[in-house]
């Protein structure tokens, strides 16, 4: 058993450790509050937009959108959205396992064969690329950290460009959308080609509306589909960088409970260990005493 200076050491470490978590909560706490106010504002933009356009590719019309074109899968791009720090959970082990998933039951001939790229976006995910020695287009740590929508719309471009160009026929976005502080959802959403009213995963639903278009769907196309394309990407990385404090500060505040339990034990052991060393000292002085009395 440890001794009393062993223990008081422990308890004294794992104070210091809680301080650090309890702050650690607060700090995830500010700056989820800012993360949360920013992806709660951008989302009904995004939503109506995306079903604006949902509505103006019908599957009919695909061949008039070049972003639209479904045709054999041979490249691919795999967009991967976690954090530059960890301290939270699992959070972007989430992200990383959904990767090995998609590369073993989905492409796995296309990675085989090399024609599965990455797009690492935050530090963390970069780090699991570059250890795996995948094929990469590029990282964007810098994303997470600082998101502003001029950056990530200039990814959008070059991913859009590619894609009207036929070097990739398929773009997917992996990332964790943001439900509430403790809450994260894991997505795998298609990016490119886009998906057509008719055919919309997301939801399941079918979308018939019918709208009378001013100006025509060709220059709708032109004017829309850029922007939408821009604000679903920016939009992913806010819902993953909301997740990631809502996730850190979930794992600070068990870790603060568990160092509290952990305490409070640690005092009980302290506790029956000085009662033993007490007991043993009385037993000592009275044995002593008889020795000399008799």
């Amino acid at each position: 058993m440890a001794n009393l200076k062993e223990i008081r050491v422990h308890i004294g470490s794992v104070r210091s450790t809680q301080k650090i978590t309890s702050a650690m909560k607060m700090v995830s706490a500010a700056k989820l509050r800012r993360a949360q106010t920013a992806i709660f504002k951008l989302r009904p933009f995004a939503d109506k937009l995306n079903g604006i356009l949902s509505n103006i590719t019908t599957a009919e019309e695909s061949e008039n959108n070049p972003l639209a074109e479904i045709r054999p899968v041979e490249n691919v791009i795999i967009v991967l959205v976690a954090s530059n720090k960890g301290l939270c959970g699992g959070f972007n082990n989430a992200v990383i396992k959904e990767a090995e998933l998609l590369l073993k039951k989905q492409y796995a001939s296309l990675h085989q064969n090399k024609k599965v790229q990455f797009v690492g976006i935050g530090k963390r995910v970069s780090d699991y690329l570059k250890a795996k020695k995948y094929p990469v287009l590029g990282y964007y740590d810098d994303f997470t950290s600082s998101p502003s929508f001029e950056s990530i719309a200039g990814l959008a471009e070059d991913l859009m460009d590619k894609f009207i160009k036929k070097e990739v026929d398929k773009v997917v976005i992996v990332y964790n959308e943001f439900k509430n502080a403790a809450t994260q959802i894991l997505m795998k959403e298609q990016y490119l080609p886009i998906l057509p009213a008719s055919t919309d995963a997301k939801n399941g639903k079918v979308m018939n509306n019918d709208y009378i278009f001013e100006p025509e769907k060709t220059e709708m196309y032109k004017m829309l589909i850029p922007k939408v394309m821009k604000t679903k990407l920016y939009k992913a990385v806010l819902d993953s960088i909301a997740s990631e404090h809502g996730a850190r500060m979930t794992a600070m505040h068990k870790a603060t409970e568990n160092a509290d339990e952990l305490i409070k034990q640690l005092n009980l052991t302290y506790n029956k260990v000085r009662q033993s060393s007490i007991t043993n000292e009385i037993i000592e002085i009275v044995s002593g005493a008889e020795a000399l009395n008799a």
